[in-house]
């Protein structure tokens, strides 16, 4: 009988997901992306029994091994440790699927007073020529609100994924909201979630940021990697409501930048993604965007409420997405979570398959 009730459970909540997404769907006429339309969870990237796992950024070396470049911290809740403990941790694989297995700490806190005294964190790697470009946030105050305007973006670069990381410039700091001429100017939120692409000759860095209607994706470009970046005049998102944890990339002839969608005023869906398609990577207008990906429930297909172990936030969800590019093609998206579908502590890392072909 007990069985029996799960299975029931289970169902049920799977038709309510399905019957939330095609209502909202419909009423908001927002389609499924080719990604979501495509995702196949393939399993735990990364999880720790000693670590919080936030954030996994997939980057392939010339030898095909898979290397993950992971937010972490020990303290077993999110919120304040990702602000004052997190490190950036760097795990490999043979395969993009895993397993992962850990291999250096890459970035930490300075634990002085520089701009990122604390938790480096929302990590994003690159490789641009012969070079690992590892783009982080960190702050100089953990005790400020839960989405400090102290945070700014920074970059460290190495000849190889395992380091050593030489921080650009003075001390790394390449963006902040500083600017009293730029939109974003004393940014509740700062700069973060950086997310970059190199769009023909330029440096094209995104960032979430804020203005006095709400929060946004900005751009900040350069001419040379290492700055200076001039952040551009005005959002380059027309999203409705806050948005978050961007992912960019170049497919057939378009940049698509992937977003949370936390409340779902985008897509519908709230706890969702966003897919918004643009031929310049200045505008990303609303009306071409698409359902990046749905709940994080819906693509595990063993999901059981009753096994749930909710650590942070409030929807069985994907944060932090994160494309690896395979020949050219989006192949796989990472993303941590805040609910452990696996009834432990500890939040952990997921890996999904695109399966375009």
């Amino acid at each position: 009988m007990i069985i029996h009730i799960s299975i029931n459970y289970c169902i049920i909540f799977s038709l309510l997901i399905c019957f939330q997404l095609n209502s909202q769907q419909k009423n908001r006429h927002v389609e499924l992306s080719f990604i979501a339309k495509n995702l196949e969870w393939k399993g735990a990237a990364v999880q720790d029994k000693d670590y919080t796992i936030w954030g996994c950024a997939p980057i392939q070396d010339d030898q095909g091994k898979t290397h993950l470049f992971v937010a972490r911290w020990p303290e077993k809740n999110v919120n304040p440790a990702w602000r004052k403990s997190s490190e950036i941790a760097h795990y490999v694989a043979d395969h993009p699927e895993g397993p992962f297995i850990f291999s250096d700490v890459a970035i930490q806190g300075t634990s002085k007073d520089t701009w990122d005294q604390y938790a480096p964190h929302n990590p994003e790697i690159k490789k641009v020529g012969d070079q690992y470009v590892l783009l982080y946030i960190g702050n100089t105050n953990f005790k400020q609100p839960p989405h400090p305007a102290n945070q700014s973006i920074g970059m460290a670069i190495s000849k190889s994924p395992y380091g050593p990381w030489k921080k650009v410039g003075k001390d790394g700091q390449i963006l902040n909201a500083e600017n009293s001429t730029k939109w974003n100017f004393n940014s509740a939120n700062g700069a973060v979630n950086p997310a970059f692409l190199v769009v023909k000759d330029k440096y094209y860095l995104y960032f979430k940021t804020s203005d006095k209607d709400g929060v946004k994706y900005g751009l900040a470009t350069a001419s040379n990697l290492e700055g200076p970046y001039t952040i551009s005049d005005k959002p380059v998102t027309s999203n409705r409501g806050a948005l978050e944890d961007g992912t960019v990339f170049y497919y057939q002839g378009h940049i698509y930048l992937l977003t949370t969608d936390n409340h779902g005023q985008n897509t519908g869906i709230r706890g969702g993604g966003t897919l918004w398609k643009s031929k310049d990577g200045i505008t990303f207008d609303l009306e071409e965007a698409t359902v990046g990906y749905n709940l994080l429930a819906t693509y595990y297909k063993n999901y059981d409420p009753k096994n749930v172990v909710k650590i942070y936030g409030g929807d069985p969800k994907l944060e932090r997405p994160k494309i690896l590019m395979i020949d050219g093609k989006p192949a796989y998206l990472y993303g941590s979570s805040g609910w452990n579908f696996f009834g432990r502590d500890r939040t952990l890392g997921h890996v999904l398959k695109i399966n375009l072909d």
